[in-house]
């Protein structure tokens, strides 16, 4: 399968570049996959670039979770990311991510001087 460079996943949610929008579509039209790596870059994009709001940032991953032709690393990390995400939208999606891919592995307490982040279930803080 395919894999999908951050620059190629901000055109197919931004849609603000009609060509590059084009060529996206085409290349994943087969099927593409999206790394962990890829998805925190596009949504730090999402947030930096284009000033998007937590919902919105939300739903950019809801949307990709359910794209006919896109298969996200570990989909189930990225929806239970997604739900930390949700119920603490004051948190980066990326915290949230790190958190559940450490806790699929098998490798808690997630270390962490974030006193927001040490506030979920697997993080710990440290002083």
């Amino acid at each position: 399968m395919r894999a999908v460079d951050t620059n190629l996943l901000v055109r197919l949610l931004v849609r603000d570049d009609a060509a590059q929008l084009e060529a996206a579509e085409e290349f994943i039209a087969a099927g593409a996959w999206v790394s962990h790596l890829v998805l925190a870059e596009t949504l730090w994009v999402l947030d930096a670039v284009y000033a998007r709001s937590p919902q919105q940032l939300a739903l950019a991953v809801e949307r990709l979770l359910s794209h006919a032709h896109l298969s996200l690393q570990d989909a189930e990390v990225v929806e239970a990311a997604l739900q930390k995400f949700r119920a603490r939208p004051g948190l980066g999606f990326s915290d949230c991510l790190v958190l559940e891919t450490a806790r699929k592995a098998g490798h808690l307490p997630l270390g962490t001087f974030d006193r927001r982040l040490a506030r979920l279930d697997g993080a710990q803080r440290l002083a």
